[in-house]
């Protein structure tokens, strides 16, 4: 009897976390072939949340970000090639085809290339002391400006526009942050969430202005000195950092004729819309029972997905449902998020000092519940969304209500 043939390798193209864990699960779902995980940067897979937080702060050294030490890609079987950028897919010959021009051969392709961030279509944008946050080279890069610099600007009041005032007044410098909305986090929060985090960057010594669209960069000899707002207004600037967003990467994708809308479309398993080809992470779209699809940026996302995607293609099928959830450290205020407020009719609050969850209700059912420092009432919620909802507002807005016994209350 001949031998088996050798079938070729399951490729992941993007080595961030939600690549990793494509890699780690399959060999924990039991897969035994071959595994190569392709990385465009020339790090090793490693943790983004620390960039825009303690990397920065000098809490955090570029070796404790990776996830994984070398020894154990060799120990799992895994593959790690980085520095490698793929420019297409050959899906009728089950191919990608790299930048230098070598083809590789694979018996199932997953997509998790992540996102790229928006860049700011204003003059100077590309000047020296102008940068986002995105990459390991990109949180090295600001800090090495941070150290000298005497006034921060940042475009953007997201998550990470306001880690990075956040690290930027720990460190003593001014800053300003310029933000087009009416309120900060806008896309990602309600208005309570988004008062108490203005309330609390102000209290910070942080200087915001909404309703504000920036006209250009100001640049003197190639280096951003300023940033000019359409109005008029001149902010002095020795660094400025973009937090404008992340647009997904489909470009690969889309070359290969996958189903895109906002992100390559995906089920919860992470198939596409070709046979042996996935996604997962930030450039995938869910589709969701209505129709919709739904991209979320967060670790949980890219792990979760990850995991079901690796169970698909080993088999059987374990596709992701959980609540979402993401976090975001401010100062001295975790905020963690759980489920999506986008649409709801009800909001109540508890609070104790600085302390503070939002709990918030669409038809009198509970869909969210956002915490600072109250990491209880956050846990509560991931446990509450994942099974039989039977928290009230009237409930949520009793202080002394154990969120706990609503996990057991029977539903009428």
């Amino acid at each position: 009897m001949g031998a088996s043939p050798v079938l070729p390798p399951v490729i992941v193209v993007g080595a961030g976390q939600g690549g990793l864990q494509v890699a780690e699960s399959l060999r924990s779902e039991g897969f035994s072939g071959d595994i190569l995980l392709l990385g465009a940067e020339h790090h090793a897979p490693y943790h983004r949340p620390p960039l825009s937080k303690g990397l920065l702060l000098g809490e955090t050294t570029a070796g404790q970000v990776l996830i994984r030490q070398p020894a154990v890609f060799d120990k799992k079987g895994i593959t790690l090639r980085t520095g490698t950028r793929v420019a297409g897919l050959d899906p009728a010959a089950r191919q990608i085809v790299l930048e230098t021009g070598e083809r590789l051969e694979y018996q199932a392709l997953v997509l998790a290339t992540g996102a790229r961030p928006r860049r700011l279509p204003v003059p100077g944008a590309d000047a020296r002391g102008v940068h986002s946050i995105r990459t390991l080279d990109d949180a090295q890069a600001i800090g090495a400006e941070l150290a000298a610099a005497e006034n921060v600007v940042v475009i953007g009041g997201g998550f990470i526009g306001l880690e990075m005032a956040a690290v930027a007044r720990k460190l003593g410098k001014a800053v300003t942050v310029v933000e087009a909305a009416d309120r900060l986090m806008a896309r990602v929060v309600a208005p309570p969430v988004s008062d108490h985090y203005r309330a609390l960057h102000e209290g910070h010594g942080v200087t915001i202005l909404f309703g504000t669209a920036v006209a250009g960069i100001a640049v003197e000899d190639g280096t951003a000195r300023g940033v000019r707002c359409a109005d008029g207004t001149m902010l002095p600037a020795d660094l400025v950092v973009l937090g404008i967003g992340v647009e997904p990467e489909t470009v690969l994708a889309e070359g290969a004729g996958l189903v895109c809308d906002r992100g390559v479309v995906v089920d919860g398993c992470g198939r596409t819309s070709h046979p042996d080809i996935y996604a997962i992470g930030d450039c995938a779209a869910r589709r969701l029972p209505d129709g919709q699809c739904q991209r979320l940026e967060s670790v949980q996302n890219a792990v979760e997905l990850g995991k079901a995607c690796a169970a698909a293609i080993v088999g059987p099928d374990k596709p992701f449902i959980a609540a979402p959830w993401f976090w975001s450290d401010q100062y001295d205020a975790k905020l963690q998020m759980v489920g999506l407020s986008a649409g709801h009719d009800t909001v109540v609050a508890r609070q104790d000092g600085a302390t503070c969850s939002w709990f918030y209700f669409k038809d009198g059912r509970l869909i969210a519940i956002d915490s600072v420092n109250r990491p209880a009432d956050h846990m509560a919620g991931r446990k509450l969304l994942a099974g039989p909802n039977v928290l009230t507002p009237e409930m949520a807005a009793d202080g002394a209500y154990p969120l706990k016994d609503a996990m057991t209350a029977p539903v009428a």
